[in-house]
């Protein structure tokens, strides 16, 4: 075996790396822009879905427990402030629950929306779908979970067979209100 054999397909591996390399910078280059306005214009979106009719200040943040949230403050055409939207992240099933909640000034759930979920399909997922989000609207602080017979008032109903995602989604949800009881001081 000469050493000719081994370094010139060694070589020609390299600059298949190399070029490799290059064209897959130059891509991140060109796409990163339009990636991060899409996150963004989805953000909004969400955000416009949990609370509606509300124009949107910018991105702020807070910290509990040692954790950092990020939020943002809801307002009239009036500039009075109708609500908060916090993004909170809770364990699940299946990962991370990512909830975004919106808030209205009274401290009740004006709505939520899952924006990351990876659960069992037919079971947890259904934390998606528009009537498990809808057991939120109208709750307030500590919203409970029940497995079997009716929910009381500030309680929902878990869904069958999943209750550890239930209780992801509804503890991501608490931790939302938990930050707009730290930030209004709890005033209704």
């Amino acid at each position: 075996m000469k050493i000719k054999d081994i370094i010139v397909p060694g070589f020609v591996l390299f600059v298949i790396c190399l070029v490799t390399s290059v064209l897959l910078a130059v891509t991140n280059e060109v796409t990163a822009p339009k990636i991060a306005e899409r996150q963004e214009q989805a953000a909004y979106e969400a955000m416009s879905l949990v609370l509606p009719d509300a124009k949107f200040d910018d991105e702020s943040k807070i910290t509990l427990n040692g954790v950092e949230y990020t939020y943002n403050i809801g307002k009239n055409d009036s500039g009075e402030t109708v609500g908060y939207v916090f993004t909170t992240v809770s364990k699940g099933y299946g990962g991370d629950v990512k909830v975004m909640t919106g808030v209205n000034a009274d401290g009740t759930v004006s709505a939520i929306e899952t924006l990351e979920l990876n659960e069992t399909a037919g079971l947890g997922m259904k934390a998606a779908e528009q009537n498990f989000k809808d057991m939120f609207k109208g709750k307030s602080a500590d919203i409970g979970v029940v497995s079997n017979g009716t929910p009381g008032e500030n309680e929902i109903k878990a869904l069958t067979g999943a209750t550890i995602t239930t209780n992801a989604v509804t503890d991501a949800v608490n931790t939302a209100l938990s930050l707009y009881n730290e930030i209004t001081g709890g005033a209704k």
